[in-house]
């Protein structure tokens, strides 16, 4: 494995402090999709599977200590979606409607997770938005698991594509040096 450089690692940490931003925006406004995988989607983007599943570790960790318990037990879904979504940008860009079975690829390793955690562990009930859908499902006499599946594949669905549509929106900001640094992997400006 190659040395990783300072920037490599800084944009890693600035990817983990996008999907903590990210989840603290849609936790605190109880939005029914999660924001937390954006800057995650930028690392798969960048670095591939592999290293596209560290921001997702480590906001999943910083989350779960500080401000939303349950982000600790998601944490395998981070991981998931970060190796989806790294073999997705490693395989191909995905651009206008090419997005929407992109994001499919990515969510639905991470739904059959996340559905899991939240109907087995949690019973339905998280600090997710998604929450209030389970809970309308399941009163309407709805199995608890099929409703906390439906919700999750909906709204991992969504979320993924925001995301990843975002993140695509996001790419072609980045500096040329920047890019061009990140492809050479210059270790004249410091490697670990």
């Amino acid at each position: 494995m190659k040395k990783m450089t300072v920037l490599q690692l800084c944009l890693l940490a600035l990817a983990a402090a996008l999907n903590t931003a990210g989840a603290s925006i849609a936790l605190a406004l109880r939005l029914p999709i999660y924001l937390d995988t954006l800057g995650t989607m930028l690392a798969a983007a960048l670095f591939g599977p592999f290293w596209a599943m560290v921001p997702g570790l480590i906001s999943g960790l910083f989350c779960g200590i500080t401000s939303d318990i349950y982000a600790l037990y998601y944490i395998p879904v981070q991981l998931i979606t970060g190796f989806a979504a790294g073999l997705v940008f490693k395989r191909f860009t995905p651009k206008g409607r090419k997005i929407l079975p992109a994001s499919l690829f990515v969510s639905l390793p991470g739904t059959a997770v996340s559905a899991s955690v939240t109907a087995l562990l949690f019973g339905g009930i998280t600090s997710s938005g998604s929450t209030l859908l389970v809970q309308l499902l399941h009163g309407m006499g709805a199995n608890l698991t099929l409703s906390v599946f439906l919700v999750q594949a909906a709204t991992d669905y969504a979320d993924r594509a925001i995301v990843m549509a975002a993140a695509l929106a996001v790419l072609p900001l980045l500096p040329g040096s920047v890019k061009y640094l990140l492809q050479k992997g210059d270790g004249h400006r410091g490697a670990l």
